[in-house]
C-alpha cells in the first residue's frame, strides 16, 4: 500500500513533511458520511454568534479579492501532499466584510452536511489561510469540499472544513465533530497533535 499510493519523503523535504507523514502520490479523498451536492446558485454562507449576523451569496464571495495559493496539505491519517494549488479568498480579506465582537476567541466552522470543527481565532485569522473554490485550475470538486472549503495549511486537514457554509464566533471553545470523537482540539502537525489527551 505504501509504495502504490504513498511514499516516504526524501530527506530534502524534511522541513516540509511533519513527523509520521508519508507523501501521497495522488490527492486522497476522506469523507465521513455522504458528500453534499450544493450548487453555487443555492449556496449561502452565514456569520453569527459574537459577530453581526450576515449572509453571503456565491456572487458576494466572487466579488471579494481573489488570490492564487500554493500550500502543503497534511492529513491526520498520516499522508501529506505538497504544493497543492488553489484559488480563493484570504481569511484576512474576508474579515474586512464582517464585524466581530472583540470578545470572540474561538470559531466554530459549520458545513453543509452538518459537519463542524472548532478553531481558535488566532489560528483562523492568519495571512496564509483562505477559502478555496478552485483546485489545480478547476472548480473545486464536491468530494474535495466544493463549492467552497476552508484551507488552514498549518493545522491538520480536518480543520480545513469541506463544504463550509458558516462561521459561529464564540467566547469559549466548543468542540466540533471530530474533536468530540477523540481528535485533538487544535491539530498541529509538527507536534503530532492527532488525538486528545482525554482519550
Amino acid at each position: 500500500m505504501l509504495g502504490k499510493f504513498f511514499q516516504k519523503p526524501d530527506p530534502e523535504f524534511k522541513d516540509r513533511v511533519p513527523p509520521g507523514q508519508h507523501l501521497a502520490k495522488g490527492f486522497p479523498v476522506l469523507t465521513y458520511g455522504q458528500t453534499p451536492q450544493v450548487s453555487t446558485e443555492g449556496w449561502e454562507f452565514k456569520v453569527w454568534g459574537l459577530a453581526t449576523p450576515k449572509t453571503f451569496t456565491w456572487n458576494d464571495f466572487m466579488a471579494m479579492p481573489q488570490h492564487e495559493f500554493t500550500a502543503d496539505f497534511h492529513c491526520v491519517t498520516t499522508w501529506s501532499k505538497l504544493d497543492v494549488k488553489w484559488r480563493g479568498v484570504k481569511v484576512t480579506d474576508f474579515m474586512n466584510y464582517i464585524e466581530v465582537d472583540p470578545k470572540a476567541a474561538h470559531v466554530m466552522e459549520h458545513c453543509y452536511g452538518g459537519y463542524t470543527t472548532n478553531i481558535a481565532i488566532e489560528d483562523f485569522v492568519r495571512e496564509e489561510n483562505f477559502f478555496a473554490h478552485t483546485l489545480f485550475d478547476e472548480p473545486l470538486p464536491a468530494d474535495h469540499g466544493g463549492p467552497l472549503r476552508l484551507v488552514v495549511p498549518h493545522l491538520y486537514a480536518w480543520k480545513s472544513a469541506k463544504w463550509i457554509n458558516g462561521l459561529e464566533f464564540l467566547e469559549q471553545m466548543e468542540l466540533g465533530f471530530w474533536e468530540r470523537n477523540g481528535y485533538h482540539q487544535r491539530g498541529e502537525p509538527w507536534a503530532e497533535e492527532r488525538y486528545s489527551s482525554r482519550w
